[in-house]
């Protein structure tokens, strides 16, 4: 299941009536990643809302385009051959033709060549999206069935919190709960506390698990890793300015009995907004920690 951008886009809605029109002669023509910005009509892989979902569609369309002038060429061929040389038109078969070395030489070095050009970028973007040097906010995000654990480090350090599938939406799925799930705004794609990220910061997810194999995926990102018990994975992505909001994906991987329900939802601010979240953070942090604390008194006994 792909879920790309929520709450903050209207390009989410399935399209309909005209729209559906457009969106096959775009695809026609082989435009239909400029159909949506979000390209949510399931023709095309989502722009994406950072530098490396980005690149990682700028790539896409290279390889396609590569694939579509392939495609001419080859059924051009074909086409041209089936009706010029048809048995109607009295076009009898070569029977003496049974080897040519020049013609095998270059149908080896031509897809070769094509090979390596089309691995060059593609190395250049794998390597990208390794490099989490220079990150400016590292998260440690832990796997359970099914709930995810995020760990802030660097200017959040000390803020550590669950998120869970919402209230409303696990009420919604239970058995006979008589609940209509379409009543329940993003079924399933919702959580209790969702991760807080600025915008225009790198940001290095060390990913780990407690149980079993998950998988952080939100598509708009264009991030997906493997969360292994007793490995940890690293993921960075970048968030554009101006493009804060709330963002969702999923645990992509089988992960048991109730993967469907482990959502994962981000919600990025602006620079300035996630200080005031992280000052926030830390005051409820220590109001509980002096909640928690016996009276001086009591200390005072104790000795």
């Amino acid at each position: 299941m792909i879920f790309t951008r929520g709450d903050n886009d209207d390009s989410t809605s399935r399209p309909t009536g005209y729209a559906w029109a457009r969106a096959l002669w775009l695809a026609a023509l082989g435009l239909g990643a400029q159909a949506e910005a979000n390209t949510s009509n399931g023709y095309n892989l989502p722009l994406g809302v950072t530098s490396l979902s980005h690149d990682i569609y700028a790539l896409h369309m290279e390889v396609f385009w590569v694939c579509v002038g392939i495609a001419v060429v080859v059924f051009g061929v074909m086409i041209y051959a089936l009706l010029k040389f048809r048995h109607s038109q009295g076009a009898i078969a070569d029977t003496t033709l049974l080897h040519s070395t020049k013609v095998e030489i270059i149908w080896t070095i031509v897809p070769v060549i094509i090979l390596v050009a089309m691995a060059i970028p593609a190395a250049k973007v794998i390597l990208m999206m390794e490099d989490t040097r220079n990150s400016e906010l590292s998260i440690r995000v832990t796997g359970y069935q099914w709930k995810w654990e995020y760990q802030y480090m660097d200017a959040g350090e000390g803020i550590d919190f669950f998120s869970t599938l919402a209230r409303d939406s696990n009420f919604a799925r239970q058995l006979h709960s008589g609940i209509d799930p379409t009543t329940v705004p993003n079924y399933l794609l919702e959580v209790d506390k969702p991760l807080v990220i600025p915008s225009g910061t790198k940001v290095r997810l060390l990913l780990t698990s407690q149980d079993v194999i998950h998988a952080w995926w939100v598509p708009d990102f264009g991030a997906k890793r493997s969360v292994i018990p007793g490995f940890v994975n690293e993921l960075w992505f970048r968030v554009d300015p101006g493009k804060e909001g709330i963002y969702r994906g999923q645990c992509a991987a089988l992960c048991g009995r109730d993967h469907g329900f482990m959502p994962i939802v981000v919600d990025v601010r602006t620079p300035d907004d996630f200080k005031k979240w992280v000052g926030e953070q830390k005051a409820a942090l220590k109001q509980a920690a002096a909640a928690a604390a016996p009276p001086r008194s009591a200390q005072v006994l104790s000795n």
